[in-house]
């Protein structure tokens, strides 16, 4: 139990980091370059990580390094970019706060982890304090800043899924530095045709730049990824609530905005749905139904969900 708590703190790395990168990239990056704004955030990270692992790809992965790279960094860090900056911090991270439910529904099918009830239910109260937050602001919502964030949330949730299910004998560190540089390499070109030359940037741009290739990605990823590997799909989805939370909180102290009172009481209902998918408490909570002299017969632990084909 307590290295299912472990498993769930390493995994609140990503979002939280995540959460922060929307305001970030606000505010210290151009609008005008998001191509070269994901390269510069991919390709650096992929590099320290492919420098500690020191393993190239082999066999399948090289083309399974293409898939999640496109998944998981290129096209989502190019997604994520726009939300960024048509959108305010708190709007965009919540935006993303729907992942539970795809992350589920495609765990189901490709990795056949069946989500228990627990789950559905605190990713339904995380969804509802989503929805809080969203649609009681003051503040203009752009519609394709969250079509923007609503595809980056797909793609994002189709990634991680395959990349649990592709997890062979090979370490998080390794997986997570090939997809990396291949998104960013699968980028470059595209930058350069549509951008031109990367955009010229200040000291405040590099500061930025670093924490989002450093920590919001190179840390953030092997986080997530380990995670995943530890927990099922729908715990570490509900983790990833976290993000909007960071979102609106880093909004709301360096951004200027302010939260309504039906906006606090999402930020609650967003918290309350990732304690109550950990699988540590589920597993407490059936144990205490389950307690002797109560006829329910003997407490069993939580069966360990396999991916499917393995």
């Amino acid at each position: 139990m307590e290295n299912t708590w472990r498993w769930s703190l390493l995994a609140a790395v990503a979002p939280v980091t995540w959460g922060a990168a929307y305001f970030v990239t606000a505010h210290t990056l151009p609008a005008t370059h998001p191509l070269w704004g994901s390269v510069l955030r991919a390709l650096p990270a992929g590099l320290v990580l492919l420098a500690l692992a020191r393993r190239a790809p082999r066999g399948a992965w090289w083309w399974r390094s293409l898939v999640l790279g496109t998944l998981n960094m290129s096209a989502f860090f190019v997604l994520v970019y726009v939300a960024a900056q048509r959108l305010p911090t708190s709007v965009a991270s919540t935006v993303m706060a729907v992942s539970p439910f795809a992350l589920v529904l495609v765990a189901w099918p490709l990795l056949g982890q069946r989500p228990r009830v627990a789950s559905l239910a605190g990713a339904s109260l995380g969804f509802a304090g989503v929805v809080a937050m969203l649609v009681t602001g003051s503040v203009r919502i752009d519609p394709l800043g969250v079509l923007a964030g609503a595809a980056a949330m797909v793609m994002s949730s189709v990634g991680f899924v395959l990349a649990t299910r592709w997890k062979d004998d090979v370490d998080v560190l390794t997986t997570t530095s090939w997809q990396l540089v291949a998104g960013g390499l699968l980028l470059v070109p595209v930058a350069v045709v549509v951008e031109g030359a990367p955009p010229a940037l200040d000291g405040r741009g590099w500061l930025g730049l670093a924490f989002l290739s450093l920590v919001a990605t190179a840390l953030a990823y092997v986080a997530w990824f380990t995670a995943l590997r530890h927990l099922p799909a729908s715990a570490v989805g509900l983790v990833g609530l976290l993000n909007p939370v960071t979102g609106v909180v880093v909004g709301l102290t360096l951004g200027g905005e302010r939260l309504t009172g039906l906006q606090t009481l999402g930020v609650v209902a967003v918290l309350a749905a990732v304690l109550l998918g950990q699988p540590a408490l589920q597993a407490r909570l059936r144990g205490r139904r389950a307690a002797p002299g109560r006829d329910h017969g003997p407490v069993r632990p939580p069966a360990q969900l396999t991916p499917v084909g393995r």
